[in-house]
């Protein structure tokens, strides 16, 4: 059954349809990675690769490492930032093919899981700019790939390479760790579980841990910032999800009519007499799931698991579809896909303009929906924090340019999240601004300024001009409201920011600077 038809048969090979597909999946995510702006999260990336570690608050290196080559070689254009998560996303829809085959899809089905991986909503829209996340969902394809290799084909001597793929995938994001955890499980429970008394999978495990050990090491030296980012981002940040709602969400995110299909993959690793052989893909998915509800995780988390399910609902898909009289499932089913997933495309990668995609999306009646617990404006917050930096830079520009030159020489620029931090670094530069200080993530790792207190731009904790300037009074001689950042396309919490300019300070930053910490 495996592969059947899959390169010999007449026309076009299912390698060739992959390659197309993968350079499809490129071409979509790169043609509109000019539109809209940097993303609030780029900027702070931007930062961090600017301070190469071990570690960081929020994440593991290696992510902001592989920015940093990036940035050398190529620039800071958005089309430069955004290429290596485009590439990234494409190798993801080459695996998924790759991974049906293994799992005897012939051409059709290889077709079907590269297409539904392509145009997947959730999938799709972490290739639209740079980050860990994208880099995550290749990570655990290949590992699955590797998996189902090692147990279809029994190769114990890939495991090594799968410790290589999980340990670097550790080191640029930790959730790869519940992938490990649901395989582990899902081989317990069949009969793959020979593979645990093998050498090979012990010798998997110690590499793994070998490339992780370098950020252990960073965690612990600087007193596991990241356990507190993690509670505190699970605690106060994260939306509470119901199980029925996290479950809902999936469908979203994978796509309506994928999630047909990578519910038959579920049916298919447990039931189908082919599929049972691999039936620890099905616990690992079980599992996975049933872990990320207990921890609260965002929707999005799961969305690296899903090419293999999806990869086994092909299979399904195409063995229902060979038998006479159902060929016309075939094109059916391709339609449904490319139909539905492409009504998501605007909201998941800016291929329109911003006022015709609000246009569209009233047409349609979906109301940005609540990522996290701050409240939402007109665009979904992943567009939202596309828009505004460089204007904000602009004012606090104003506002500095305003000063005498001896203010100007000792002046502290005070934020209040890393994205305004990040702004202000990467696009301060033209305006002459001073670096950003603040306290949130990883800026408050990286300490406190030399300051000597006598001048400060400083944004208002929060929108309230009457709040911000009692709570700056108290630490400052004088207080003056200078500026209001506005802008109609941020997040509420941006649009309307206050922004001071303080004297005299009453402290000395070092020694405040414990309160200020913000992780989360």
């Amino acid at each position: 059954m495996e592969g059947k038809g899959s390169n010999k048969a007449s026309g076009i090979s299912a390698t060739a349809i992959l390659l197309i597909l993968t350079a499809l999946r490129l071409i979509l995510t790169l043609a509109f990675s000019g539109r809209y702006g940097y993303f609030r999260d780029e900027l702070y990336y931007i930062a961090c690769s600017d301070h190469l570690a071990f570690g960081y608050v929020d994440q593991p290196p290696l992510s902001i490492g592989l920015l940093a080559v990036s940035r050398a070689l190529f620039g800071d254009s958005l089309f430069a930032l955004r290429l290596l998560p485009g590439i990234a996303g494409a190798v993801v829809v080459f695996l998924s093919g790759l991974i049906a085959r293994k799992l005897g899809a012939g051409k059709f089905g290889q077709a079907l899981t590269a297409l539904a991986v392509l145009i997947s909503p959730g999938l799709l829209s972490q290739s639209r700019y740079y980050s860990m996340n994208i880099l995550d969902i290749l990570f655990w394809t290949l590992a699955v790939y590797l998996a189902v290799l090692i147990v279809k084909d029994d190769r114990p001597s890939l495991w090594p390479l799968f410790g290589v793929v999980v340990g670097l995938g550790l080191m640029n994001k930790y959730s790869i760790g519940f992938l490990v955890v649901g395989l582990v499980l899902g081989l317990l429970l069949t009969s793959a579980r020979k593979h645990l008394s093998k050498a090979p999978f012990w010798i998997s495990a110690a590499i793994a841990a070998l490339i992780f050990l370098p950020h252990v090491l960073w965690e612990i030296r600087t007193a596991f910032p990241s356990l507190e980012f993690m509670r505190n981002a699970s605690l106060y940040k994260n939306m509470p999800v119901s199980p029925l709602g996290f479950f809902l969400a999936q469908v979203m995110e994978v796509g309506f009519i994928q999630a047909f299909l990578w519910l038959a993959g579920l049916g298919y690793f447990f039931f189908h007499k082919e599929g049972k052989k691999l039936r620890l893909f099905g616990w690992m998915f079980i599992v996975v799931f049933l872990i990320m509800i207990a921890t609260r995780a965002k929707a999005y988390y799961l969305g690296p698991i899903y090419p293999v399910l999806l990869a086994g609902g092909a299979v399904l898909v195409e063995a229902l579809s060979a038998r006479a009289g159902r060929k016309w499932l075939r094109p059916v089913a391709v339609v449904l896909v490319v139909a539905f997933s492409g009504l998501a495309v605007p909201f998941v990668i800016p291929v329109l303009p911003v006022e015709p995609f609000i246009v569209y999306q009233d047409f349609l009646g979906l109301k940005p929906a609540q990522e996290e617990r701050s409240e939402v404006g007109i665009l979904p917050q992943h567009y939202a924090d596309m828009f505004g930096w460089e204007e904000m830079t602009a004012t606090v520009a104003k506002v500095y340019q305003s000063l005498s030159p001896e203010e100007r020489a000792g002046c502290l620029i005070y934020v209040r999240n890393y994205g305004q931090a990040g702004a202000i670094d990467f696009f301060g530069g033209k305006y002459g601004l001073p670096k950003a200080s603040c306290g949130h993530n990883n800026y408050w790792l990286w300490g406190p300024p030399d300051w000597d207190g006598k001048v400060a731009i400083i944004f208002g904790d929060s929108n309230d001009l009457e709040e911000s300037t009692a709570d700056l009074a108290s630490g400052f001689e004088t207080v003056e409201h200078v500026a209001t950042f506005t802008h109609k396309y941020v997040m509420p919490y941006e649009n309307g920011r206050p922004i001071f300019v303080c004297r005299g300070a009453k402290g000395n930053i070092k020694d405040i600077w414990p309160q200020e910490k913000s992780f989360g």
